[in-house]
């Protein structure tokens, strides 16, 4: 029930969203242009609305919902499999090393398209996420708060290696791209994005709802998962390779978006609770809704200008990070 709840909230959010902005459009006239263009009907609107809705808005918003539903997914399936409740890609420095992989993927002149940014990120969430696991130990899972100040350190690490790029190639074009992919903004979002980024998150979405049992398992610890049956190494690399794989592909999306992966999941246990089986597929449509609307805030509040999407998830994530430590605290 919660999920059709979600599902229709969802589809709501998308045309709502649309309308917002400095053009007066109805929810009619969104629903009305997406109608013709699939084949529906006649909008009978102006080529100048119809260009707005489907050219221009619609990208965007159906982009925020993609990255949202990733990093919340990956942030949930990263918490599990990492013991860590306070695990997201971006304190892990996932997002960072994606981000720094795109750059320079950029800079060295490779190509700026989907496939040579998106090959470039995935490697350096790979690379990044590897050297955090390395770092931390093998007794990282007893030791939650080793790994996300390990992640904080490799994600410094990973934004000092980006200013210095920025220094190093002094190039106006070449620093605009880069500030795009720091501060995370999903102005770039078009057609070619989504049909980039949806595939590879159905792909992961998949495998990790295949997962959902045997992260369950992995909430009871490594020896209760290894009793079930579970291969604990190569089904913890295999998931988390996976939420790297679809941070690279969002980061090439939306560039480095914070805290969405922590405070999604947190939220959304609190109704569902720790199962998978419910946890994950109400994680997705929340971790969508939560992204558009934070998006639609951030291009309209400031009006003419426009706000980072990555500025606003970092001043709410913030605040809910610091909560999470407290409670660990207390509870510890």
């Amino acid at each position: 029930m919660a999920l059709l709840v979600l599902t229709a909230v969802l589809a709501a959010s998308v045309g709502a969203a649309v309308t917002v902005g400095p053009a007066d459009l109805s929810i009619g006239t969104v629903w009305a242009v997406i109608g013709e263009h699939l084949g529906v009907g006649d909008a009978g609107v102006s080529v100048l609305r119809a260009h707005i809705v489907w050219d221009l808005r619609l990208p965007r918003v159906l982009g925020a919902a993609v990255v949202g539903a990733g990093l919340a997914a990956a942030g949930a399936v990263m918490q599990t499999a990492t013991r860590n409740p306070l695990a997201d890609p971006y304190l892990l420095g996932v997002s960072s090393g994606a981000a720094l992989g795109a750059v320079l993927v950029i800079v060295a002149g490779f190509g700026a398209g989907m496939v040579a940014v998106g090959g470039g990120a995935f490697a350096g969430a790979l690379a990044a996420f590897t050297i955090v696991v390395a770092l931390a130990g093998r007794r990282a899972a007893l030791n939650p708060t080793r790994v996300v100040l390990t992640g904080v350190a490799i994600a410094q690490l990973c934004a000092a290696l980006t200013s210095f790029v920025i220094i190093w190639v002094a190039d106006p074009h070449a620093t605009q791209s880069i500030t795009f992919w720091l501060s995370g903004s999903l102005a770039r979002s078009g057609w070619s994005a989504i049909g980039w980024s949806v595939p590879a998150l159905i792909l992961v979405l998949m495998l990790i709802l295949g997962h959902a049992r045997t992260l369950n398992a992995f909430a009871f610890g490594e020896e209760a998962a290894a009793t079930l049956g579970v291969d604990v190494t190569r089904t913890r690399w295999l998931l988390l390779v996976a939420a790297a794989l679809l941070t690279a592909v969002l980061v090439a999306v939306s560039g480095a978006i914070g805290f969405v992966g922590l405070i999604l999941p947190h939220a959304v246990r609190m109704f569902t609770g720790p199962d998978h089986r419910l946890l994950l597929p109400v994680v997705v449509p929340a971790g969508a809704i939560f992204l558009i609307w934070v998006d639609t805030a951030a291009r309209t509040v400031f009006e003419p200008r426009e706000l980072p999407v990555g500025v606003l998830t970092a001043l709410l994530g913030v605040p809910a990070f610091m909560f999470l430590l407290r409670r660990r605290e207390v509870r510890g």
